[in-house]
């Protein structure tokens, strides 16, 4: 896992010269001709990000986080804390920092976007002096918001009290966490945010819009059952917009219909579908193909059939970051 540390971007520094070294990093850059902020950008942080690698993280998959969060962080002016356990320990093994900053120009060099990461790597037997090292890290007076990435247990996760009581949003990933991560008994359970149904944001959209011309009797009367199937790579979101259609199913009456969720075999591997069974002869199904961006609807309540060709996509992973803290 020391490998991980060495495999993502930034200068590394003593960690106690942690602030110091992220001022030189952009005096350097702005001595060199690069983009860099001015005092006033770098005042104009609004979050704090802790993007926690678990043990179970590929190189590659490390760098992919690493790069959502630095396209997040230029949306969203940002202090995020990259943490990299360590799978040795020994009496000879340190913890260790790297800072890393990027900016880049818009439309306007007045528009300019600047992001800036603190990288620490620690044994687990620094454990009881990463809370500390992380606060010094961050901007006290900011949101936090903590992101736990491909943990292979969540009871690994109870060590770290501090960041998931402190932090304003969990956000977990059911595609790369234990299946039980959304029952498990977090602190603050009503911070937890799922990636994967943010991922689905133009999906519910899209359903919602046009399930909101017909009543809700009209969806609810003789409504048998609720079936989601799913992809192999789109379990995860197979699971939470079936959870989707539960809660608003329930929000409009009916507690009768059963509900459940299958891969379906020999589909493409971004495919997902929604179907609504009845006693009678109505009828609802939405299919997409996530990989092509195309769905299609089909329904019929009585007063007239309906078939649609619709557009369908996943949020991007920087989008999903978004929508899953601040929505």
């Amino acid at each position: 896992m020391a490998d991980l540390f060495d495999a993502l971007p930034g200068l590394e520094v003593p960690v106690g010269a942690i602030a110091k070294s992220l001022a030189s990093l952009w005096d350097d850059a702005a001595s060199s001709g690069k983009p860099a902020p001015t005092v006033e950008d770098s005042r104009a942080t609004q979050i704090n990000l802790v993007l926690h690698l678990g043990l179970n993280t590929t190189f590659e998959d490390a760098k992919t986080q690493f790069e959502t969060a630095a396209h997040f962080a230029m949306r969203y002016p940002s202090r995020v804390v990259v943490l990299c356990p360590l799978q040795e320990d020994d009496k000879s093994t340190t913890m260790r920092a790297k800072v890393y900053g990027e900016c880049a120009i818009g439309k306007s060099k007045q528009d300019k976007r600047c992001c800036e990461f603190v990288i620490l790597s620690y044994p687990r037997s620094f454990r009881q002096y990463l809370e500390s090292e992380v606060s010094i890290c961050i901007s006290s007076d900011l949101p936090l918001y903590y992101w736990p990435h491909r943990f292979s247990a969540n009871a690994n996760l109870a060590d770290y009290r501090y960041l998931l009581t402190k932090a304003k949003r969990i956000l977990i990933d059911s595609s790369t966490s234990p299946r039980e991560a959304l029952s498990y008994p977090w602190p603050k359970p009503e911070a937890v945010r799922d990636l994967a149904s943010a991922r689905l944001l133009h999906v519910r959209q899209a359903i919602g819009q046009f399930l909101s011309r017909y009543s809700p009797q009209a969806l609810t009367d003789n409504l048998t059952g609720v079936s989601v199937e799913h992809g192999e790579k789109l379990m995860a979101e197979g699971y939470a917009l079936l959870a989707w259609a539960k809660d608003r199913i329930l929000a409009c009456g009916s507690n009768q219909a059963e509900f459940s969720v299958k891969e379906r075999a020999h589909s493409p591997e971004l495919f997902l579908s929604l179907r609504f069974t009845y006693s009678n002869s109505q009828s609802f199904v939405w299919t997409a193909d996530l990989k092509i961006g195309h769905s299609h609807f089909e329904a019929d309540f009585k007063t007239a059939k309906t078939s649609l060709d619709a557009a369908a996509k996943l949020l991007k992973p920087e989008d999903s970051l978004s929508e899953a803290m601040f929505f």
